[in-house]
């Protein structure tokens, strides 16, 4: 089995601590991030960051839906770590100061990929499956953080 990676990035301009606490807060602003791919969201502890067990299904493609149970840590200052206790599946998110009043939020998700020709596909077109559906939840957060540093204008 080889690793499947996706990786998607994008400048916010708030500030990062403000885009990590959004990202962070499970409870209330995670849900209105997320595009139609996910379904049945539900915190099952906590909430926010560190110590939230959240779960939701995504949808990768018509015919493929995940099941996803996932733990959440914060092992260093801007990182967020969600590890999915159904599959070998783990989402890094990262979110570092990039200039005045800005940040750069990077999102990295990696798995085991399936074996032979299955896995082929897998590796080739998953990722870019992947990166836009991250794509869509960093557009979301950046219209969120970006809408409360301009005085809580809507968008």
């Amino acid at each position: 089995m080889a690793q499947v990676e996706a990786t998607t990035e994008r400048v916010i301009a708030a500030k990062a601590d403000d885009v990590f606490d959004a990202l962070a807060d499970y409870k209330d602003t995670r849900p209105t991030l997320l595009p139609e791919n996910f379904s049945e969201y539900q915190v099952r502890e906590g909430g926010d960051g560190d110590g939230t067990l959240v779960h939701w299904k995504l949808q990768a493609t018509k015919k493929r839906v995940r099941d996803c149970l996932l733990e959440v840590t914060e092992p260093s200052d801007g990182q967020l770590v969600e590890k999915d206790r159904n599959s070998s599946m783990v989402t890094t998110w990262v979110v570092t100061p990039a200039g005045e009043g800005r940040s750069k939020a990077v999102v990295t998700t990696v798995w085991d990929g399936a074996s032979g020709v299955g896995g082929f596909f897998e590796r080739t077109f998953a990722p870019k499956g992947l990166a836009a559906i991250h794509d869509q939840v960093l557009a979301k957060l950046a219209q969120v953080t970006e809408s409360k540093t301009s005085g809580g204008a809507s968008a």
